[in-house]
């Protein structure tokens, strides 16, 4: 699978994705995710790297606006990836 990069500037696209789980894109690629994890809002990049966990849901959804633009990975490769690691 390919990868693409995403220009800087464009906006994230917020849903929700369970009720414990906030999905972001940019340009229609996946850009990472929050999760609430008890009383903190842990957020992800698109490569499933912890960026840190935040009091509020807005918080952790500006970690990850604010985060370094990088290549990005399927949301296929990426939740594997995070489910794996949650799973061990």
């Amino acid at each position: 699978m390919s990868s693409t990069s995403t220009h800087p500037s464009a906006p994230l696209t917020w849903k929700q994705a369970d009720d414990d789980v906030h999905v972001a894109t940019r340009d229609g690629e996946f850009a990472g995710f929050v999760e609430l994890d008890g009383a903190r809002h842990v957020t992800r990049d698109s490569h499933g790297t912890e960026l840190g966990a935040f009091a509020t849901l807005a918080d952790a959804r500006r970690a990850l606006d604010g985060s370094a633009r990088r290549k990005t990975r399927s949301i296929t490769q990426t939740l594997r990836r995070h489910l794996s690691r949650a799973r061990s």
